[in-house]
């Protein structure tokens, strides 16, 4: 009982609180990032746009995750001002800052206006994100705390989603999205607060930086076999055609839900999300990796088949309760896989790449389904063959298990 106690509560040292902290403020400010999201899909959809025009709208936006290994790059091979994460952080947030403020003082503006200002906005978190993470995998693969970090991220994530939820719904029912950017623009302000009291980081000399040494991780790791397993790996499992900008089209037109009940169905995934990712915390220090990836492709099977049920505000209750909480397991598991298969001393630029590999699927399934979902009709009968599309495609992914040799990489994750 004490061991199981003592995982509960990973973080024994000061540190490692320390960046636990400084983890959960600047995952909780991309949370709050999406506050924009639904208000923006609501407003296009007024103005005539089908579900396809929105999720490419969204797809364009997101350029700046898919291409998180050259931040990664950059960071490891250019330290700014002697740092290779403090300036950038700094940088970043204040660029996010800047375009969520610009957006939210701006009475008018165009599709394109509004692509380029949110994806600016995005490039600040994008990068923030990956400065984030490389610290994260840089301190958590030695401690094996990868797992319990992901979870206080992950967690701060989903805590800020039950605010955008009830917030962006607010703001998506009186279509306000000038007063949405002007709150998501406070949230970088605050990671750059954060960075300048509790980011710590070794002075790097421009003569001696360690230039040979990260280019030879760098080509160890792209030759590393197991390194593309997962990213293969990872990609298959989230290209699986699901709903993104469909699913609040079914929702507000065949459902008839409100923007408001649409935006406390997300408040309520997110808030049972935490409780995922307090049960992924010691699950990820008890259970063999492995053994936690077949677990979390079973949950998603199931927890899939469960939206054929989504027909009304009550079940549409239930299984937002029950995908936070299994949503959240699977995607930490995949995220802990792609932690632990970062080769030393390039971790920012293969974190970034596995996770850029990890958004491309999350976006591409998303516009393919809403392509599917517009080509099927817009109805219930398009609906119910994503969900089937989208369950067979996941449960698939189990006859990958084996190629990846996991056992494998979680073994050279705990001895380098």
């Amino acid at each position: 009982m004490k061991d199981w106690l003592q995982h509960l509560h990973p973080f024994k040292t000061a540190d490692a609180r320390r960046l636990a902290i400084l983890f959960a403020i600047v995952y909780f400010a991309q949370g709050m990032s999406a506050l924009p999201i639904q208000v923006i899909a609501i407003s296009f959809k007024d103005h005539g746009l089908e579900a396809d025009d929105v999720a490419t709208f969204f797809l364009l936006a997101s350029i700046p995750w898919f291409i998180k290994p050259i931040y990664g790059l950059i960071s490891d091979f250019l330290p700014l001002f002697g740092q290779r994460r403090k300036s950038y952080l700094l940088l970043t947030s204040a660029l996010a800052c800047m375009a969520g403020l610009t957006a939210g003082f701006s009475s008018h503006y165009t599709y394109w206006e509004l692509a380029l200002l949110y994806t600016t906005m995005g490039l600040g978190l994008a990068y923030n994100d990956v400065l984030t993470d490389a610290l994260m995998v840089e301190n958590g693969k030695s401690h094996g705390l990868t797992g319990a970090f992901q979870s206080v991220q992950w967690t701060a994530v989903t805590a800020a989603s039950i605010i955008v939820g009830l917030l962006g719904g607010y703001f998506a029912e009186y279509r306000n999205l000038q007063a949405a950017f002007a709150v998501a623009a406070i949230f970088p302000f605050i990671v750059l607060l954060m960075t300048v009291f509790f980011v710590r980081e070794k002075h790097v000399d421009p003569k001696n930086n360690g230039f040979k040494e990260i280019w030879a991780a760098l080509r160890e790791g792209f030759g590393e076999r197991s390194v593309w397993l997962v990213a293969g790996f990872i990609f298959l499992f989230n290209f699986s055609p699901s709903f993104g900008p469909a699913f609040l089209y079914y929702q507000t037109d065949v459902l008839g839900f409100s923007q408001q009940y649409i935006g406390i169905l997300s408040s309520v995934g997110a808030a049972t999300s935490i409780a995922g990712a307090f049960i992924y915390a010691p699950l990820s220090r008890a259970m063999p990796l492995r053994h936690l990836i077949n677990f979390a492709i079973g949950l998603s099977v199931i927890t899939l088949l469960t939206y054929l049920a989504y027909r009304g505000e009550t079940s549409a209750l239930f299984i937002h309760v029950i995908w936070g909480i299994t949503g959240m397991i699977t995607t930490l598991a995949f995220l802990d896989l792609a932690a632990r298969a970062c080769p030393k001393r390039a971790e920012a630029t293969f974190f970034a790449l596995l996770m850029s590999i990890f958004n491309l699927g999350t976006l591409a399934s998303q516009n393919v389904g809403a392509h599917l979902y517009t080509e099927l009709g817009e109805g219930p009968f398009a609906y119910t063959w994503l969900v089937i599309i989208s369950t067979l495609a996941t449960a698939a992914i189990w006859l990958l298990v084996p190629l990846v040799h996991i056992e494998r990489i979680e073994s050279h994750a705990r001895h380098h």
